[in-house]
Parts: structure tokens; C-alpha cells; sequence
């Protein structure tokens, strides 16, 4: 069955795959350690235009961000995050099991919203009683956002501004990465967000390969003894190879931001054949996720033809589903969603 559920759904990259083929017999060290892996991280940070980045790879979304924030945070302080945020909303709590506190604030369609963002840090150091409450001492923010929203070039200036105004770490989840830096409407570069964030991660999960992201460490401020860290939250990988491997193949010859562009077209065209059957946007969405409204009517009969995602009951009768498109979708995948649209709608 043709699935527009989510932009991992399929394997990985065939380059991938053929490195991973080539390379299966060499004898390697372990967790992270070798060639591989140090080719990827100078890929990376020339790049990023910072050739003194610290770089690491993890193994997938979930286990980076509640990484990164509890061995960034200190044991007094939390992480702010838009309302939707992903930590805030589909993690289950991972961050919260390491014992810090998700503190979330209002949002504009998946984005925070900056003035929301200044009155409650402005309105926590005026309260005298703040030191029986759980400090700040990250935003978390993510580009794409869970709606498929891009921060602009401002927006990031803002939000960093904040950030070194109460001395707080800026991390920017990018799961889905390089299909914000492929949109068809953003201003923001790759060297941008390395200059405004002091942490963000690089998603190959759902950008071409089959596990991992590449967490950048932009200031100097990667904690010590950070694989000791990683260890003790179960999350080192001992074949660090299929890390490096994969994000030395996605960053030759622009391999990562060539199938993110080609995810991004493939998001125009389905945009267009839902709107030729007059399916209702939920919101204008620059990427690969596309919200759409639909009956539930409807949403029953076109599951039996294909496989999409619930994302959220939009009134009594209709309910907000989610296509995505992804570095794998194909011509074909397109013209059977217009052929299932064609008889369900």
C-alpha cells in the first residue's frame, strides 16, 4: 500500500546502502571512533562554515533531544517549548524521565511565539520566589516544527537574542532539517542556524538514512566527558560506523540537500492534486508535511486505499490528517493518490 504517513517509512538512500555494502568487511573501531565517522564530522563543519564544531552522531530523535538536554541542562533547570512542541507532546515523556521539566508556552501555527517567550522569562525573574521554581535554561525549538512551519531568518535573530539576554542554550531540534532548508520559502541557511544556535542536530532519519543524527555543538560547549554521558543514558551506538558512514555518504556531493529538494517538489505536486479535489489545507505548510481537513467520511474510504497520518479531531464530523512526502517519494506514489482521491471524494 502507497503510504504518505510519515518520511521514514522507507528504508535508506541507495548510496547509503551501497557504502554500507562496501565497507561491511572492514574491521573497524567502536562507538564512533573511526574514519568514517571523523570524514563526517569535517564534512559537516565545512559545511556549517565552523571547522572547530564539535560534532556527534546518536541514533535517532528521541534519544538525541533527551541527550542533549539533560546533559546541557543543570539539575535545577528546564527546557521552554512551543505548546506543540515535539518534546512537549510525542516523546512520552522522555524528557521529563531524566528529571527536567518541559515548561510550555504559546505558540503561533507550531512556532513559539517570541513575546510570549519574553513576558514569561521577564515575569519568573520578577517573582521572589523563583528559587522554589524550576529555572529556564533552554529553549527547544524545532525547523521544520510539527506543522510543517518554518522559522524565519528574524524570527532565529529574536529567539537568540532572548536566549544570551537570560544566558540560555538554544537548541534546535532538526529531525526533518533539510527539508526546512529546502523550502521553496525560507531565508534561513544551514550556516545560519550554526551561527544562532549554540546546539542543533542534523535528521538522517528521515532525510535518507536509515538511523541517526548528527548533533552539532556550535560554541565550545559540548559537555565533558559527553560519550561517558551518552553511555550511562543507554544511548552510544557500538558500531558508530553506521553512523559515520551514512552522514559521510548524505554529505557528498550535497547528497542531503539534493533528496531534501526532491521531497519538496514532491510536496508542491501533492499539494496540488489534493487541492484539485477541493480537500481543505489546515494550514500553508512550506514543507513536507501537508495538514489537510477532511470528513471522516471520507478519511475511513481513502484509508483503505493508502496510508496516511491522524493528527488531530478538527470538529465532531472531520479530523486533521497529515501526508508527507519524503527523499523516496516517487511520480507513481502521486498519481495513485489522484486515482484513490478520485474515488473517495
Amino acid at each position: 500500500m502507497v503510504s504518505f504517513a510519515s518520511d521514514y517509512t522507507t528504508g535508506a538512500h541507495p548510496e547509503i546502502l551501497k557504502r554500507l555494502a562496501e565497507t561491511n568487511f572492514e574491521s573497524l573501531p567502536g562507538y564512533g571512533t573511526d574514519r568514517y565517522c571523523e570524514s563526517a564530522k569535517k564534512k559537516i563543519c565545512d559545511y556549517i562554515g565552523m571547522k572547530n564544531a564539535d560534532v556527534e552522531f546518536l541514533v535517532g530523535g528521541t534519544q538525541t533531544n533527551a541527550v542533549i538536554i539533560s546533559t546541557v541542562l543543570k539539575d535545577y533547570e528546564a527546557v521552554i517549548s512551543a505548546k506543540s512542541g515535539h518534546i512537549n507532546q510525542h516523546e512520552s515523556g522522555a524528557v521529563e524521565y531524566t528529571g527536567h521539566k518541559v515548561i510550555e508556552i504559546d505558540q503561533s501555527m507550531g512556532k513559539i511565539d517570541i513575546q510570549a517567550l519574553k513576558s514569561y522569562l521577564s515575569a519568573f525573574y520578577s517573582d521572589r520566589n523563583n528559587e522554589h521554581m524550576t529555572f529556564p535554561g533552554m529553549v527547544y525549538i524545532s525547523h521544520p516544527t510539527e506543522y510543517g512551519t518554518l522559522y524565519s531568518k528574524s524570527e532565529l535573530e529574536q529567539i537568540s537574542s532572548v536566549c544570551r539576554e537570560y544566558g540560555m542554550t538554544l537548541f534546535l531540534d532538526g529531525a526533518r532539517l533539510g527539508y526546512g532548508l529546502m523550502s521553496n520559502n525560507t531565508d534561513v541557511t544551514i550556516k545560519d542556524i550554526a551561527e544562532l544556535c549554540d546546539v542543533f542536530y542534523i535528521g538522517g532519519t528521515k532525510v535518507g538514512a536509515l538511523c541517526g543524527e548528527a548533533v552539532v555543538f556550535t560554541k565550545n560547549n559540548k559537555p565533558a566527558h559527553f560519550t561517558n554521558l551518552i553511555k550511562k543514558r543507554g544511548a552510544l551506538l557500538a558500531k558508530g560506523r553506521l553512523l559515520g558512514i551514512q552522514f559521510d555518504t548524505l554529505f557528498t556531493d550535497d547528497l542531503y540537500f539534493r533528496i531534501s529538494r526532491h521531497a519538496i517538489e514532491m510536496a508542491e505536486k501533492l499539494k496540488k492534486v489534493l487541492a484539485g479535489h477541493g480537500i481543505r489545507f489546515f494550514i500553508d505548510s512550506p514543507t513536507n508535511q501537508q495538514f489537510v481537513i477532511l470528513d471522516d467520511r471520507t478519511m475511513e474510504k481513502l484509508g483503505d486505499k493508502l496510508v496516511f497520518s491522524f493528527w488531530e479531531k478538527y470538529d465532531s464530523d472531520s479530523t486533521v490528517v497529515r501526508f508527507a512526502t519524503s527523499w523516496s517519494t516517487t511520480e507513481e506514489d502521486l498519481a495513485y493518490l489522484e486515482k484513490s482521491l478520485k474515488e473517495c471524494v
